[in-house]
């Protein structure tokens, strides 16, 4: 943000000492405390560290991958799971996703015998298998994405929610019993708390992702990601982040997506992207650390050193961003502004207004090889063309970046790697219900 440039969070807090506007609520704050949590855990780490040397070189190569890929949120909408409506029943899609999106690694070594999803032709693994069996529950009528449908014990059984789950292969999904449970949870408290709709809670947030984040943590016990480290609480708050992140990458940014502080949100704290900051040399591991991995040990969830994984690697996530804000002072625009009007960086590193340019789930795990909702509040059929053909003049022009786009294209490039056939570390073990 510019000297010149208006904080937000400041002239709410004007308005509100006015009386202009909304009122400020109790609760919620502008601040999630996952960065300050990520950074004590990093400060007292024992058997996880950081290669300064490596990190640089890893914020260099993947600022450049991003300007070539182009990559923004608008990756999100080009996978064919993803859905592409932009509405009030999108948002209950993707609440529901995030609200099953943990645990999907299997224990069986032949990748022919996990479980997967079939669906349109293809054979679905991981993310993707959750997503895939959401589509199909609906295309059968089945109305998943409905809270008042999962209260509903007569109607959403467990014998119907085991058909909406069923395998392509004989191992059933991982924790059953903990999604059902999680189903049941947040279908009471939408249906208490937010009108049985959770655009009431994004109302509620009034723009702001930190807020949001903060609102899911509170009132849903099943995204309350939180563990003790050397005295402190600390806060992961993976899937409560990410629901954040997909509702702005899937809206572009706009309506149910317009988040005036989206880069507060940080990487998310799962076991797929420590292992890519290991592959790129930025993670190093204590030898008893990588033997228990390497071995695919289960590693219990809210052991010291998984842990030390989650938040060294969320602190390594915040190095590399802030390393690409600082080399590329002049070109590198926070990730807020990847949706909005881009600015064309001169030589000088002045701006001048230009066209509209434009992402986690978007990447490789599919077998392909591996009464009164539904208003529409998306732009216009014309405004959305128009902005296609700004986004074609405007290839040049450099991407916004923060956190959470670098999350994204980690993810999708450790799935492509593996995809690939190339030896990566095997990622960590946990199961559990936070990721």
């Amino acid at each position: 943000m510019s000297d010149d440039e208006a904080d937000p969070e400041l002239l709410e807090l004007l308005r509100q000492s006015l009386g202009l506007g909304r009122q400020a609520k109790s609760g919620p704050s502008f601040d999630t405390k996952v960065l300050a949590s990520a950074q004590h855990v990093f400060d007292n780490s024992v058997d996880v560290a950081l290669d300064p040397f490596k990190t640089k070189a890893a914020a260099e190569t993947i600022w450049q991958l991003m300007q070539k890929k182009r990559y923004s949120t608008k990756k999100w909408a080009e996978h064919e799971l993803h859905p592409q409506a932009k509405d009030a029943n999108t948002v209950d899609f993707i609440f529901t996703m995030d609200l099953l999106n943990f645990s999907f690694w299997s224990d069986e070594a032949d990748e022919a015998k996990q479980f997967a999803i079939e669906y349109r032709g293809n054979r679905w693994k991981g993310y993707w298998s959750l997503v895939a069996a959401l589509q199909r529950a609906l295309d059968e009528e089945i109305p998943i994405t409905r809270s008042d449908f999962w209260q509903n014990e007569d109607e959403c059984t467990e014998e119907v929610l085991r058909h909406v789950f069923r395998s392509a292969t004989d191992e059933e999904i991982p924790m059953f019993q903990e999604r059902l449970d999680c189903l049941r949870e947040a279908g009471k408290i939408l249906y208490d708390k937010y009108r049985c709709s959770f655009t009431s809670c994004i109302e509620e947030a009034n723009g702001s992702a930190a807020v949001l984040v903060n609102l899911i943590a509170d009132n849903f016990p099943c995204f309350r990601d939180r563990t003790r480290f050397e005295g402190k609480e600390v806060r992961f708050y993976k899937r409560a982040q990410i629901l954040v992140a997909d509702l702005w990458a899937c809206f572009r940014g706009k309506s149910y997506g317009k988040f005036h502080d989206i880069d507060k949100l940080t990487m998310f704290a799962d076991y797929r992207i420590p292992q890519m900051l290991h592959t790129l040399g930025c993670l190093l591991y204590s030898p008893p650390l990588e033997t228990h991995i390497r071995q695919r040990k289960l590693l219990p969830s809210g052991h010291r050193w998984e842990t030390e994984l989650r938040g060294t690697s969320i602190w390594c996530i915040e190095l590399i961003r802030r390393e690409i804000e600082k080399q590329h002072a002049k070109m590198a625009r926070p990730g807020m502004y990847a949706e909005l009007t881009p600015q064309l960086m001169t030589a000088s590193g002045s701006v001048a207004a230009s066209g509209s340019v434009s992402v986690r789930g978007a990447g490789g795990e599919g077998d392909v090889g591996d009464d009164e909702k539904g208003e529409v509040v998306s732009a216009d059929a014309e405004e959305e063309e128009e902005e296609e053909e700004k986004e074609e003049k405007n290839e040049a022009y450099p991407l916004g970046v923060n956190a959470v786009l670098i999350d994204f294209m980690l993810y999708d490039s450790i799935k492509e790697m593996e995809g690939e056939g190339k030896e990566t570390i095997p990622h960590h073990r946990t199961r559990s219900i936070w990721y």
